[in-house]
């Protein structure tokens, strides 16, 4: 990979409706994976947890020269999953009912975020507690109806950088702020108690499929971006034209 791109990948849990491609997948996890893909409750998130695994496996092998079931994982102690034996790919995974995701970049630390647009309803009760002063201030002073949206927003960039940290629920979400302008533009600030420059991060907002995802990369410069489709596991992976979406702050 180019050291100043990051590629996102989207698949479908749906797509596992058919019984071919979710075997075809199952056949790809390991045995822990296997173990916990079968202890799960309900078909749905079964399905959700097959498509995220298969689609981290077949994305790393467009890029490695390891077969999709060869790869091994290991966890940091906050639980943030990395290649092992590390040979430079970074990812991270985020995953809805609906959608599932993988970023992935060839040297930067990376954090995503998924998140269903209905969502947006059951953030705004927790915004209170999750978002900083600053960001309700701007949050109050929106009108109702475009406050969802900004909810939504909020989230999934916090739940993004939390991720690229890779120190867990640790790090307090009202701590740091994504703030936006007059102009849409968008800007982190981080409190100098978490330890953190907000200079060294560039992030970006998408929507795709009825989902609002989010994602942070760790870069001087404006990262350049590829969005690739995977449906069904033996189908050839497809481009999206999803890459036109800005990256803050703007250089």
């Amino acid at each position: 990979m180019n050291p100043d791109s990051v590629h996102l990948w989207c698949a479908y849990p749906d797509d596992l409706l058919d019984e071919e491609s979710a075997q075809a997948c199952a056949n790809l996890l390991s045995e822990d994976e296997r173990a916990r893909w079968q202890a799960l409750r309900f078909e749905r998130h079964r399905r959700e947890y097959l498509a995220t695994h298969a689609l981290l496996r077949n994305a790393l092998s467009h890029y490695g020269n390891l077969a999709p079931a060869d790869w091994r994982f290991t966890k940091n102690a906050h639980g943030k999953p990395a290649v092992e034996p590390r040979c430079g790919l970074r990812f991270n995974l985020s995953n809805a009912l609906g959608l599932v995701v993988c970023l992935i970049s060839g040297n930067a630390e990376v954090g995503v975020d998924v998140e269903p647009h209905p969502r947006a309803a059951s953030i705004a009760e927790v915004a209170q507690r999750m978002f900083s002063p600053e960001e309700l201030a701007q949050l109050r002073a929106l009108r109702e109806e475009e406050q969802r949206g900004r909810c939504m927003h909020l989230w999934t960039l916090k739940e993004a950088y939390v991720k690229a940290r890779g120190i867990g629920m640790s790090l307090p979400t009202n701590k740091f702020s994504f703030l936006f302008d007059a102009t849409g533009a968008v800007t982190l600030e981080i409190d100098p108690s978490l330890g953190d420059d907000p200079s060294r991060w560039r992030f970006c907002m998408l929507n795709h499929a009825s989902h609002s995802i989010a994602l942070m990369v760790e870069s001087s410069c404006v990262p350049e971006l590829k969005v690739w489709e995977a449906r069904a596991p033996i189908a050839a992976p497809a481009v999206l034209a999803l890459a036109s979406e800005p990256w803050f702050p703007a250089p």
